[in-house]
């Protein structure tokens, strides 16, 4: 079965956790083999799970929250007054 660009994409998180059936699994990797658009999006989703996994990668500096917080408040006190 020939599956389109639109399909992959919704199956990327179930092809990278192996949780597809074995012949939606076979389609997928077909689709891959011969689609640099869908296999570049796997790359990054695949990528993008590593980053984020990696607890070092996200370490915010101290005092991060509060600031964010205050300019957050800001922003929307001053978007009001529109």
């Amino acid at each position: 079965m020939v599956i389109e660009c639109k399909h992959v994409w919704g199956y990327i998180s179930d092809y990278l956790d192996a949780a597809l059936p074995e012949d939606i699994r076979l389609d997928v990797q077909k689709h891959l083999e011969h689609c640099e658009i869908c296999s570049a999006i796997l790359d990054s989703t695949r990528n993008i799970i590593i980053l984020t996994a990696d607890e070092r990668v996200f370490e915010l500096p101290a005092g991060f929250s509060e600031r964010l917080h205050a300019r957050i408040d800001l922003e929307l006190g001053e978007n009001e007054g529109d």
